[in-house]
């Protein structure tokens, strides 16, 4: 499979559910570690959100990573050097959002982590990390959230954008 083919591959994933998976926390600490020493001005905290942050929770396998950084000047600053780091990224994309910069990271055709670049103590950084933890400290909400994802990539299996803009509005009530 050539780079190219297993990076499409990546792009266009199903949408797929899995068990908690242990390892998860260990891939993201070791991912924090590497991108640490590779920005370590650029990057002032990092944290592990979404849904393989949360013990128990069947979860896209993918690790997202909550990167914060002085301003959002800077996270367009990286977009170059964070692709140069083993991330993909679609310009285009990016140029639509005005409070974070997204990024890929795939191997073997699946995608293995999500960095969003955030400034750091803004709106975003602040929202992403209220639900996180508003999953990790309420079983009934947790329990809600994963029922919502189970019928979501059911309905949804093969459009990622429909599974995400489902889930919007339980995001953003248990995010206030």
């Amino acid at each position: 499979m050539t780079p190219e083919h297993s990076l499409q591959q990546a792009i266009n994933e199903s949408v797929r559910l899995e068990e908690y998976d242990r390892r998860w926390p260990t891939r993201f600490a070791r991912e924090r570690a590497r991108l640490l020493r590779r920005f370590p001005d650029q990057f002032l905290a990092i944290e592990h959100f979404g849904s393989t942050a949360v013990p128990g929770m069947r979860a896209k396998p993918i690790i997202d990573i909550l990167a914060g950084v002085e301003s959002m000047a800077v996270a367009i600053a990286l977009n170059q050097t964070i692709s140069q780091a083993g991330y993909t990224t679609l310009a285009e994309f990016n140029a639509t959002l005005s409070d974070r910069q997204w990024f890929m990271k795939w191997s073997k055709g699946h995608r293995t982590h999500h960095l969003h670049v955030v400034e750091f103590d803004g709106d975003q950084w602040h929202r992403r990390l209220r639900f996180r933890d508003a999953l990790r400290g309420d079983e009934r909400l947790a329990s809600d959230y994963s029922r919502l994802k189970e019928t979501l990539a059911q309905e949804h299996p093969d459009d990622r954008d429909a599974y995400t803009d489902g889930k919007a509005d339980f995001v953003d009530a248990a995010s206030v």
